[in-house]
């Protein structure tokens, strides 16, 4: 039952996102993924940092929070915000779906969460925010 887990906390600014992606693969390089493996594991986090980023604070600054756990041979991922929520998480994961289309947004951030790991949950209260929560079992 041993668990290893690191807290990573920083601006919502768009240049951390790389920053964010970096750490999470080197602290699940201690369980010897395949490169497919981190790199899912990479884009699943690049796409909910941005997701924080873009949507949750808008032109607003605020704390991105980043939690990695590791289980056994499995990785959870959390990442949060404080920002304005999201009024429709159903509709917020169909595949397109994009509040910001003038901004050329693809509208695929939860659908390459979901394709890139094993698990994915979104929790989200209007005005205080959203965690995405994100499991890859490492073979």
């Amino acid at each position: 039952m041993d668990t290893n887990e690191m807290l990573l906390e920083f601006d919502s600014r768009s240049e951390n996102e790389s920053f964010a992606r970096s750490v999470v693969a080197s602290f699940v390089a201690q369980l010897d993924p395949t490169l497919e493996e981190i790199s899912d594991i990479k884009t699943a986090v690049s796409e909910a940092v941005t997701n924080a980023i873009i949507h949750g604070y808008e032109e607003m600054k605020g704390k991105v929070v980043v939690v990695c756990r590791i289980f056994e041979h499995e990785v959870y991922v959390e990442v949060r915000d404080r920002g304005k929520g999201i009024k429709d998480i159903k509709q917020a994961m169909v595949p397109l779906f994009t509040t910001k289309p003038e901004e050329e947004r693809s509208g695929m951030g939860f659908s390459f969460m979901e394709a890139f790991m094993d698990e994915l949950d979104v929790e989200s209260e209007m005005g205080k925010g959203t965690i995405v929560k994100m499991k890859k079992k490492i073979h």
